[in-house]
């Protein structure tokens, strides 16, 4: 009788173990289907405000900056920032820098990461032109990735006015 009432309850506790949902999971962003960093400089690329800030670099700074960029072009993202956060050691106040480690980030699918680079660098910059754009269209996609289209929507609204067109030359 004692082993049958054993047996009755450990059936029991194997059946109540095996119907137990399973514990959410951290779930990682799935990859887009496009090249995000590629819209992002597309939209730098399509600026063309009548006021363009392009500051001048430190040799030092400039050269980390484009061993970055061939980091980048080779996959090294962790290499790409390493050399970025050494090169905002030298000109701590480097918007393009921010924006470049903000895209870095979003090769390495850490968007929470590239948004808030992406906000810090546009805080610091110009608030007109190509790295603006850059700036706001990094956050267009960070906010798509998240499903927030309201988020995204408003910042094409931020986006737009990055632009400052140039006085009429009749």
């Amino acid at each position: 009788m004692h082993r049958l009432r054993f047996c009755a309850i450990a059936t029991v506790t194997l059946v109540a173990a095996c119907s137990q949902p399973a514990p959410p999971q951290a779930t990682r962003p799935t990859k887009p289907t496009y090249d995000i960093v590629a819209q992002v400089r597309a939209a730098g690329e399509r600026e063309k405000s009548a006021i363009e800030v392009a500051p001048l670099r430190d040799p030092g700074v400039q050269g980390l900056a484009q061993s970055a960029q061939a980091d980048d072009r080779a996959g090294k993202y962790d290499d790409a920032d390493a050399k970025l956060v050494q090169a905002l050691k030298l000109a701590p106040e480097a918007p393009e820098l921010i924006q470049d480690r903000a895209e870095n980030a979003i090769r390495r699918q850490d968007y929470t990461a590239a948004e808030k680079l992406a906000k810090q660098s546009f805080d610091m910059g110009p608030k007109s032109g190509s790295l603006c754009a850059r700036n706001w269209q990094t956050v267009v996609e960070m906010r798509l990735q998240a499903d927030d289209n309201a988020g995204a929507n408003a910042a094409r609204g931020e986006l737009a006015k990055c632009h400052i067109a140039g006085p009429n030359r009749f």
